[in-house]
This record gives structure tokens, sequence and C-alpha cells, in this order.
């Protein structure tokens, strides 16, 4: 089954240069990268991806993680694209807690928690196809993807953008 899934390297794995291994990794999976942007993570994005877990304890800690307070304020953020994408990366990524993660996984050589309790994890990618399309429309608009994964419209919109002077 063709399938997408969205892979963040989260901002320690890039403060750590792990960019290379982690995109070395996941190249095992033979899968197409069919979008990829290095991403200036807000607020609002950031509650927006992890809304599902807003009523954890943790969840203002994950926050400034994924924005960057604690390491390098940018995410790497991908879309894979291939047969069975979810379920090769997340074998690949490893468990979340990367204490409990296979030590050859993503996770499991490059993770940690932190003594906040928050896992360093280095890298998301999507749990499920409805999470996977939650998330990529979040992270990416249409024309960012060089595959039509999902159905889209035109619409006219008169907005104002910056643009190189």
């Amino acid at each position: 089954m063709i399938q997408q899934t969205l892979v963040l390297i989260k901002p320690d794995g890039l403060k750590k240069s792990l960019t290379g291994n982690v995109l070395t990794r996941l190249s095992e999976t033979k899968l197409d990268i069919v979008a990829a942007k290095i991403v200036r993570v807000s607020r609002e994005l950031a509650e927006e991806h992890y809304k599902q877990l807003k009523d954890k304890p943790f969840f203002e800690e994950l926050l400034k993680y994924i924005m960057g307070e604690y390491h390098k304020k940018k995410v790497m953020a991908l879309v894979y694209w291939g047969e069975n994408a979810i379920d090769k990366v997340r074998q690949i990524c490893g468990a979340t807690n990367p204490e409990e993660a296979d030590p050859v996984s993503i996770r499991g050589a490059y993770g940690r928690i932190t003594t906040k309790g928050v896992y360093e994890n280095v890298i998301h990618a999507s749990t499920n196809e409805a999470e996977a399309e939650r998330e990529i429309k979040l992270w990416f608009q249409p024309d960012e993807i060089i595959v039509d994964l999902y159905p889209t419209k035109t619409v006219k919109k008169s907005i104002e953008v910056r643009v190189w002077a």
C-alpha cells in the first residue's frame, strides 16, 4: 500500500549535527522524499502538532522543545512516500522513549531523556494514516510537495507576502 508520512528531525537532532546520519538511516526504507524544508516552529504550529497531548503535564516542555528553546530554533520537515511508508519509517525510528528504543534505531542511538523528563528523541514520525494526513497538511502546502497526496482545490487569494527586495 502506497503511503506518505511526516518526518521531523527535531531541534536536538539538528544541534547535534545528526541530519546526515538520520537521512542515511531513513534511506534504508527505499522510500522517496517528496517534500523537505527547514521550519522555524511557531507556538501555534507546535500546539496544533501536539494537540492530542494538551492535557499532559509535560505539554509545555514539549512545546519549548519542538520550538527549539533548548537547542537550535529550527526543525527539518520531510514527507516520505512509498510502499508501507509509515511502518518502515517508524521501525527505523524506534520507540518514542529513547531508553526503550532498540539501540540500533535512530532514537535508541541518538535520543535521551532530560532531567525534566522531556524525551529528546531526535525524530518524529506519523503514527498512522490519519495522523500523517493531518500532520502533512499542517506542515506543508500542496505546492511544496512534488506529488499530489491529497485532493486540492484552487482558490484566488489576495494576501500580502514578503518578497526579496
